[in-house]
């Protein structure tokens, strides 16, 4: 099956489970136990924040414990792998983002099947951000791609993980600009910041919401957002194309939740429900605006509806840098 078929493929059968959502009522007895949430990255990164923030709340609100389990590896896949063999009744489920498309794109055989999640909801959006390390001497984007095409590989950029959205959007700026860096993969955006703030990597190319107090703190240098526009939580930092770069970039990446296919529609419909309700919570609203994230929120419709979107922007630029994993 090819990346184009697959893409298709899984769209078609997130947006049939999606069309069935309106017809049917929420299950109010769901949770009756504890649910998990896999989180294919390794803690401390934008998507162990934003899971952890929200299972807390779900805790709350469900009278269940939301257990939040981190299964690292393989650019997320084994932990996607991991929920789509799990039974399909909304007691597993996945944190996923760009991911599903990407892989569908960069591997040859994964081990999941194009229509293995239903939606649920994309939870946010957030910039990438490009920060560096202070004592790399490199104070604006225009400084990092000078050193990077006139040093090929002298920055060392560490990514939260190979072939992630990160990874993509550098190689879509590298093909505009010629720049040319060091790729260190990492199992996810927090040991890929820790080992920029010790000053092992120079740079890295993250999710906003996983450097925000880094940056305010000075221990990270913002040089550029990717997309094309500035963020409130770091509203000094300017877009690529204001640092100079190249005129109308812009990649926003996204977060949301999914659930094994086969799981109810009333099931998804009622995690979707109560997903929205603490996202609009005051003190959850204001802390995800604080790190950096936009709050999205919506159908599942509107989450397949991504995962068309996002297709051709990426096959594009994969296909051009000759990216692949196996």
């Amino acid at each position: 099956m090819t990346p184009r078929t697959f893409l298709r493929t899984l769209a078609a059968g997130l947006a049939l489970t999606a069309l069935a959502l309106p017809a049917l009522h929420a299950a109010p007895d769901f949770p009756t136990k504890p649910v998990r949430i896999v989180v294919p990255v390794a803690p401390g990164g934008s998507a162990d924040k934003l899971t952890r923030l929200i299972a807390d709340k779900l805790t709350a609100l469900w009278g269940q414990n939301v257990v939040v389990e981190n299964v690292a590896g393989a650019s997320g896949t084994i932990g996607a792998a991991r929920v789509a063999k799990a039974a399909p009744d909304g007691y597993t489920l996945l944190q996923q983002g760009e991911g599903l498309t990407l892989n569908s794109i960069l591997f040859q055989e994964l081990p999941y099947g194009a229509q293995s999640f239903a939606p649920i909801i994309k939870a946010v959006v957030n910039p990438q951000i490009l920060v560096v390390h202070p004592g790399t001497g490199l104070n604006t984007l225009a400084d990092y791609l000078a050193r990077a095409k006139a040093q090929p590989d002298s920055i060392s950029l560490g990514l939260p993980g190979n072939g992630g959205v990160a990874h993509v959007a550098h190689e879509m700026l590298a093909q505009e600009t010629g720049a040319k860096v060091n790729y260190i993969p990492y199992g996810g955006g927090g040991p890929a910041t820790l080992d920029v703030l010790a000053g092992h990597t120079n740079a890295t190319l993250i999710t906003l919401a996983a450097v925000t107090d880094y940056v305010r703190a000075g221990k990270l240098r913002a040089l550029a957002v990717t997309t094309d526009y500035r963020s409130p939580a770091l509203p000094d930092v300017p877009t690529i194309a204001e640092a100079g770069g190249p005129a109308g970039f812009s990649v926003e990446s996204w977060q949301g939740y999914f659930a094994p296919a086969g799981t109810p529609p009333e099931v998804v419909r009622k995690i979707n429900r109560d997903i929205q309700a603490v996202l609009q919570a005051p003190d959850v609203r204001s802390k995800l605006l604080e790190l950096g994230f936009g709050i999205a929120g919506g159908t599942p419709e509107a989450l397949a509806a991504s995962l068309r979107a996002d297709q051709p922007k990426y096959s594009r630029a994969i296909k051009t840098a000759g990216l692949t994993l196996r």
